[in-house]
């Protein structure tokens, strides 16, 4: 039987067409489910947005232990392979070079990783936590302090290592084992052939619906926003019909981006949103309150470590109240939904680095950029509004999607930041959709890394459609409903991963320590004839 070095495909062979290149068994049944939402929602009308609100509270609820002990597994099993024996093993072999330079990889894996949702809940969240802390009184001092480190934990190492533990097996099956950059490649070591029939169909078909939900969870938060910019600065009503079209326009954008691929599009979008996002932090750091912002990022993130274990742990079973499911479960389950798109887009652009490499690149760098930023603006919110300079709690609470442009507004240069902001926005906004069209066009046409223009088109068309659909529907709940829905069965998908690719590692391994001895064995032979060749001579 063949190994899956011998595979330079593992899902058959596409039907090749003349703008697209599927591979049908995943293709068809994802759009077929695809169209059966959307038209349901159409359909449903006023009863969707309750539905979806119903099945989000109904899914969180049951399952909320399972999101917990999910993301620390993947938090221990993106440390293990990094500091294990495994560390040492380079991504395309142990001659492989990195295709991009460590900082344009950077700025990738950050804009696809983070983009969008740290421009909506930078303030909007340190605020409510301030309100509402889940672990304090309202007011207190205790309170200041949930309000960065929950938000920090919501946004720190769980969020990355579920994106670390999918990319890198994603990376590893397919620049080391040869299998197709797919999904199903990972489960190899547990299927085997197997992956090539049904069950290597439903993995892949699951990824497709937990990466488009999870997008259109992203775009629909960033057209949101964006409206509420417009109506901030330029007086726009922020209606649907306005979100609507930001999500049309930015789609058309990104169809423009994702035609040009990786290096001229998305490469360059993402160094642009880095370079501007710098200058945003800066703005926050020179003009706002920035001793309080640094003396913020160094305790919160002290805070944050220190009570690592019983913020990771909580499952809020001892207490009353929603904070479990409105907040962390939902942001568990918007990761791991997000977790096909951003892990395989990281596989992707990570080839040549070592796992060790891979891991803490992954894990360490953005999540402390992530908490720099949050201390920047949720940090400045905070001390306006403990400081009695300002009431920002107050506008978050009556809406989330203004308290950006809030804060923006205390400081000078107001109208210009804001408008920068929302040109940022929108960047991320262009970056997500067309780096997760790129994605889901991978596993619909059988892990190919490259396919026609038309197919890519395609699916970042979709992704616009199904966010403005979705938010017409049933507005933001909808769309979360859709991330939760989708993330709970992954959730299980890459608990049985992280077993998988143990077992890929194990073998890649044992077959490169042994190619290892036997170079040291040639060089040993080698040397001797050598010697021997050499006391010839001399006799």
């Amino acid at each position: 039987m063949a190994t899956e070095k011998d595979k330079s495909s593992g899902t058959g062979s596409p039907k090749k067409k003349k703008l697209f290149l599927i591979h049908g068994p995943v293709f068809w049944p994802s759009v077929i489910l695809i169209t059966a939402l959307i038209v349901g929602t159409i359909i449903a009308g006023d009863a969707a947005e309750s539905a979806f609100n119903a099945a989000r509270v109904g899914i969180t609820e049951w399952a909320s232990w399972l999101f917990v002990i999910g993301v620390n597994v993947f938090i221990g099993f993106s440390l293990y392979f990094a500091f294990s024996k495994f560390g040492s093993i380079r991504l395309g072999g142990q001659d492989s070079e990195p295709e991009f330079s460590t900082m344009a990889w950077f700025a990738m894996l950050f804009s696809a990783g983070m983009g969008i949702g740290l421009m909506f809940f930078a303030v909007a969240e340190p605020m409510w936590h301030l309100l509402y802390p889940p672990h304090s009184e309202p007011g207190s001092t205790g309170a200041v302090r949930d309000a960065m480190g929950v938000t920090f934990l919501h946004w720190g190492l769980h969020a990355w290592a579920v994106y670390a533990i999918v990319g890198l097996a994603l990376a590893f099956f397919a620049f080391n084992r040869k299998l197709p950059l797919s999904f199903r490649s990972v489960f190899y070591p547990l299927l085997g052939e197997r992956i090539n029939g049904w069950m290597g169909d439903v993995i892949d078909i699951l990824a497709v619906l937990a990466t488009l939900f999870g997008l259109a969870t992203s775009l629909g938060l960033g057209a949101s926003q964006a409206g509420a910019g417009m109506e901030y600065v330029f007086g726009l009503e922020n209606t649907v019909a306005l979100q609507v079209i930001i999500i049309v326009v930015v789609t058309a954008i990104a169809v423009v981006s994702v035609v040009l691929g990786i290096d001229k599009g998305v490469k360059v979008l993402s160094e642009f949103n880095i370079r501007i996002a710098a200058l945003f932090l800066l703005f926050i750091l020179v003009f706002g309150p920035t001793l309080y912002i640094l003396g913020n990022f160094v305790q919160s993130t002290g805070h944050y470590l220190q009570n690592f274990a019983s913020y990771a742990t909580w499952t809020q079973a001892f207490e009353e109240g929603s904070f479990m499911t409105d907040w962390t479960v939902f942001y568990w389950a918007w990761w791991i939904s997000w977790s096909p798109y951003v892990g395989m887009f990281i596989a992707r652009i990570s080839k040549g680095r070592t796992v060790k490499q891979f891991v803490l690149g992954v894990l360490i760098v953005p999540t402390m950029v992530t908490f720099l930023w949050m201390s920047g603006f949720g940090g400045s919110a905070l001390y306006l509004e403990t400081g009695g300079i300002a009431e920002i709690a107050a506008a978050v609470e009556a809406d989330q999607t203004t308290s950006l442009f809030i804060l923006l507004d205390q400081f000078p240069f107001s109208i210009f930041m804001s408008i920068l902001a929302i040109i940022l926005v929108l960047s991320f906004f262009v970056t997500s959709s067309d780096s997760g069209s790129l994605v889901i066009d991978g596993l619909t046409s059988g892990g190919k890394m490259h396919s026609p223009v038309g197919q890519r088109v395609f699916w970042a068309s979709a992704e616009g459609g199904v966010a403005a659909i979705l938010l017409v529907g049933g507005g933001l709940g909808a769309l979360q409903a859709g991330a939760i829905s989708t993330g709970l069965p992954f959730v299980l998908v890459l608990l049985f991963m992280c077993y998988s690719l143990h077992q890929g590692m194990n073998r890649e391994y044992r077959e490169h320590l042994s190619s290892s001895k036997e170079e040291e064995r040639e060089s040993y032979r080698e040397l001797v004839q050598r010697l021997l060749s050499k006391q010839n001579k001399d006799n």
